[in-house]
């Protein structure tokens, strides 16, 4: 990777280093725009835009003056690639254009708390995939048969479901604990109320930047020229609900309240530096899923759960690179019958543990079902997600003194109505 030195003063520790640039949607004095992010700063576009700093791209007035990142992506990622160069390029030390223009300078670069972010893309479609072996072999020991955790088409391909789209919502949304039907092992029937299981899972969701007409599928080979950038991605569930409902037909009302993500979108060219090598998959896969290089990410992820009024604890620290089944094979998998796909459509990860206990990316693990309760620095303990609680998830990628972040998506469980 070439080496970038930016103008800008920058915390070595910052996720927004300039090899980073990611976009999103903010709002200020009123006024909704996009933007991208450089040490504790936001770039406002609209701003650069206006000034003609972007006027060999030939955009039409107005825009960057969106409600979501949309119409940018749609743009195309030579496109889209070219504009974040050129922000790379106004923000490098050898370049005097904005460097030396001390108003413009504090017009294009807003703090980041002076504004608000605001839910980066409008998601026609959601899928959530179950990717990570660890957690299913985790879950399958926990409900079924451990010498049998894992079903049997689950090394074969990339097992998902459609999620609700209208539900996920921006990091710093709270969020109420939802209610639904329970029944409990020794009950004869079942009842109604808020759930008692609320949980996290700790994902990354892709988003794509390129559809396809139905009948059209997208190959392991050309999967990333249709992803767009990754963001952080907390799918809340309802375990107890979960339990109950999802014979025959998987989740429904234990996922589809709600769905939290980062504002910032982190583009598939910020993470190239970080690729690595999958983990072996045995038995081989069909040619359809086969793929060749690096398609797995380095990415630490930590989840940190803040009782009402206490302090932020850490219970864990996974990565991403664990996933046995990675995007490209995702995409591909989920087209391979001719689905189309849309621009802004998000794809969960599936939740993603890794294989020490520590690492483990729900509560449902952590705490092994409500066996084993994480003990809290305020002397309570954790089960599942309290009322008050906030989770907070964060996400960096560093390697060779290069640090792309995602910052985090944090949300705040307010009790049922």
């Amino acid at each position: 990777m070439k080496a970038q030195e930016t103008w800008v003063k920058v915390d070595p520790n910052s996720d927004f280093s300039i090899y980073n640039i990611p976009f999103g949607v903010f709002k200020k004095d009123g006024r909704i725009r996009a933007g991208s992010a450089i040490g504790k700063y936001v770039i406002d576009l609209d701003f650069l835009h206006k000034k003609k700093y972007f006027d060999v791209f030939e955009l039409p007035d107005g825009f960057f003056e969106k409600r979501t990142l949309n119409k940018f992506i749609s743009l195309g990622k030579k496109t889209t690639g070219a504009i974040r160069n050129r922000i790379i390029e106004l923000l490098s030390v050898d370049n005097s254009e904005l460097q030396n223009n001390q108003h413009e300078k504090e017009g294009a670069l807003l703090n980041m708390d002076e504004v608000e972010m605001l839910m980066p893309v409008k998601v026609p479609n959601y899928t959530d995939f179950y990717s990570s072996i660890e957690h299913a072999t985790n879950v399958g020991t926990m409900f079924r048969d451990p010498d049998n955790a894992l079903f049997p088409n689950w090394k074969h391909l990339p097992v998902g479901y459609h999620g609700r789209a209208s539900s996920i919502i921006v990091s710093g949304t709270p969020i109420k604990r939802p209610k639904g039907q329970t029944k409990e092992p020794d009950a004869e029937v079942p009842s109604f109320g808020p759930t008692k299981r609320l949980d996290f899972e700790l994902e990354m969701a892709f988003i794509t930047g390129k559809k396809t007409k139905l009948g059209e599928s997208i190959r392991t080979e050309n999967a990333e020229d249709y992803i767009f950038g990754f963001v952080l991605f907390n799918d809340w569930s309802a375990r107890d609900v979960q339990v109950w409902e999802y014979v025959p037909l998987g989740p429904f009302l234990a996922k589809n309240f709600a769905s939290s993500v980062s504002p910032w979108v982190v583009t598939l060219e910020a993470l190239e530096h970080f690729k690595v090598e999958s983990p072996t998959q045995n038995p081989n896969v069909l040619p359809y899923l086969a793929f060749k290089g690096k398609k797995n990410f380095d990415i630490k992820l930590q989840v940190s759960i803040c009782p009402q009024g206490g302090e932020e604890q850490v219970v864990s620290n996974s990565n991403f690179k664990y996933m046995y089944w990675n995007c490209n094979q995702q995409l591909a998998h989920h087209t391979v019958n001719g689905c189309n796909i849309e621009i802004g459509d998000m794809y969960g990860s599936g939740t993603i543990s890794g294989p020490t206990q520590d690492s483990y990316g729900s509560m449902l693990e952590l705490a092994w079902k409500g066996t084993k309760p994480l003990k809290m620095k305020d002397g309570t303990e954790r089960k599942f997600i309290n009322d008050g609680d906030t989770v907070i998830m964060r996400g960096y990628a560093e390697k060779e003194g290069i640090r792309v972040g995602f910052g985090e998506v944090s949300s705040n469980i307010l009790p049922a109505d």
